[in-house]
Order: structure tokens, then sequence, then C-alpha cells
């Protein structure tokens, strides 16, 4: 038990979230608990991580959780380790949950160099309780120089919503200077990075502050034109910036000789492989729209922080040991989000820093000052 690398979650502790302050000690050490010398609370070692409040084996819960994220259907889980499906449900979806506020604080926390980004919506089914048929959207990003997932958004509808939502989150993952967003030919994408690329410029003046669209956004569709529901023709539409600007986008990022969506459809193709719902003709369906998101930001940060791209690989030099050639990279280290290969324990351990306490303001007259004392 180290207190050095522990902090209290107590929200109204002036000490919240401050790691190595010499505010933590070990309150029990036969349970695992911490205390606070600030605030006097004790919380539990796994506080903060998706090992809290687990009844079953921490080993197990890592296991089956790396095989979820893997694309192992539940049922050969529940078959293979005894489990009840409810208790394979709720890890997948407390895995879910916090593997998206470490993807929050990751990548969404606006250093990443975008470049080039590619965004596409596909449909998946998704059974419920009681609707047959029912279907989503799932739109998801991706960061080609670094190969790089920036997240996803899930809806009933492929309308604005979704699309500015997924808008939204790419602007808040990487800086905004000179990137070029490729789609597909739907133009809902068009305006919603324009919404998405724009900043308040406050003037003094009393009302809301106008929007100013930001330098360097360029976007360029890739159009398909169907006949009997088969694609006969692909052409280009430059939609905002100009076409040199585009071609010199994408060969500055490697990310070929026009405007394409092949790196966010082999995306789309891994996300298939390692979530058993998304395979087709499977019966690893999930009941709830909660499980395919939660299983989402699963197989997301697996993908960024745990799968050794192969398009990724460096030289190796002299700083990383002799007879070695290449360096294996994730794209959370092609990126520069961090420096080693992390295992899925590992993410599951993982705690997010809590943001810094700020003292609530007192509201109304402030209080009046107690009389002095007269001297007997």
């Amino acid at each position: 038990m180290d207190p050095r690398a522990q902090f209290c979650h107590n929200e109204g502790c002036p000490a919240r979230g401050e790691r190595d302050g010499g505010n933590i000690a070990i309150h029990s050490r036969k349970e695992e608990r911490y205390r606070c010398r600030v605030c006097g609370r004790t919380f539990a070692g796994s506080r903060g991580t998706a090992l809290y409040r687990l009844h079953k084996p921490t080993e197990l819960f890592v296991v089956v959780v790396a095989l979820l994220c893997h694309g192992c259907p539940p049922q050969a889980i529940v078959a293979a380790f005894g489990l009840d499906e409810r208790t394979v449900a709720s890890w997948l979806m407390k895995a879910g949950v916090h593997c998206e506020r470490v993807h929050e604080h990751l990548v969404r926390a606006g250093q990443v160099e975008l470049g080039c980004v590619q965004a596409d919506a596909t449909r998946k089914r998704v059974p419920g309780v009681k609707l047959v048929g029912r279907r989503v959207w799932m739109a998801m990003a991706l960061c080609v120089p670094s190969r790089l997932w920036l997240g996803g958004v899930v809806s009933e509808r492929r309308d604005r919503g979704l699309v500015g939502a997924l808008a939204l989150l790419v602007r808040a993952s990487g800086r905004a200077a000179g990137v070029l967003v490729c789609t597909d030919g739907l133009r809902s994408y068009v305006g919603a990075f324009r919404r998405a690329w724009r900043k308040p410029v406050y003037t003094g003046r009393v009302g809301r502050p106008r929007l100013v669209e930001e330098e360097g956004l360029l976007v360029g569709q890739m159009v398909k034109r169907y006949e009997r529901r088969r694609v006969v023709g692909v052409f280009e539409r430059v939609a905002i910036g100009a076409r040199e600007a585009i071609e010199e986008a994408l060969a500055a990022t490697g990310a070929g000789n026009g405007v394409n969506t092949a790196y966010i459809e082999r995306l789309n193709a891994t996300f298939r492989a390692r979530l058993a719902p998304l395979v087709r003709r499977t019966r690893g369906l999930v009941r709830r729209e909660e499980m395919l998101v939660a299983g989402m930001w699963l197989v997301g940060t697996a993908y960024n922080l745990c799968r050794e791209h192969h398009s990724l690989r460096r030289a190796a030099g002299i700083e990383d040991g002799v007879g070695r050639e290449w360096v294996e990279r994730t794209p959370a280290m092609a990126a520069g989000l961090t420096d080693h290969v992390w295992r899925v324990e590992e993410v599951l351990r993982y705690r997010v820093p809590l943001p810094a306490y700020i003292a609530p303001k007192r509201r109304g007259r402030p209080p009046n000052a107690p009389p002095a004392r007269l001297a007997a």
C-alpha cells in the first residue's frame, strides 16, 4: 500500500485530487483503506478504478474484460467461467464507463495533433427487450497520422445532432490549426464542422459574443454514386477550402492521393471483429443501447492503448537497446499520449485525476464582525 499514489475523492475536501501531498494515510491494511488527514474521511484503495466494489476475484474480472474487448461473445464467457449473464453485462458496463473516463482524460485534453481526420457513420442492429430489429447509428472519427480513435457517438437517427456531437468531440480532442476532415457525401458534416470550429470574440460589450470561424479548417467529401444498390462511381467534393490545400494536407499526413475514408472504414472492420454485437449474423446481440455504448468505449480505449499497430512501428535506435530491429507502437504512443504499451489490467486500474478544489462563493451580505469586548 502506497499512500503517495492515492488522493482524496471527497468533493468537499480542499485537498481533493492532490497526489503525493502528504494528506493521505493508511487507515486499514487488512481492508486496504486510506484516510485523508484534511477531511478525515476514509476510502477504499480501489476507489476511482473499474475494480471498485467488485465482489469477485480481480483476476477473473480482468480476464473477462480482456475477452470482451477482443470480441468474445458473452454466452461463451458464461459457459466457460460459470458466471451469470447479468454479471457479465454489469462488468461490461462498469469497464465501459471507466474506459470512457480514461479516454476523456487522455484524448479529449486537446493535445492531439490532428492533421487529417476521417469520420463516418454506420448503422447497427440492436434488438431491444420489446422492440424487434431496432436500428441505431454509430458515428466515429479517426486521426489518420497516428491512427488514434477519437471517439464515437450512438444515436437512433443520422441527423444533425449525431453529426454535430461527433464534430464537437473531434474539436475537443486536438488543436484547430491546419485540420483536414474527410467524410462521405452527407451534407450535414459541412455545417457541423463549421459550427464546431468557431470561437467567441469578446469585445467587452453586453450580450452574446460574436462567433468567428477559425482558420485552417478543410473539409473534403467522397461522394459515391449508386445504381441498383451498387457503387458505380466515386467523385471528390471540396466543401471547405481549396483543392490545392487539401492535396497538400493529404501529402503531408500520408492519408493517400485523394479524399478517402479508407482508414475509418478499416477501423469499422476492427470494431466489428472486436465487439460481439457488431459481428454480422451473430447471436451475441445486446438488448440495450447503453451496453453498445459501453462496449464501444471499451474496445476503442483498448485499441488506442493496448493494441500495437503494425503500420506505426519505427526503426529501433541506440536508446532502444541491442538486438531490436523495430519498436512496436500503439496509436496512443504515436500521438504522444503515452510512452509504453498498456495492459488491460493497467487500464482498469488507472485513476483519472480529479479537478482541483474550488471554494464555493459566499452569497449575500457578508456577516457582521462580532463586537469587541470591553476591557474590565
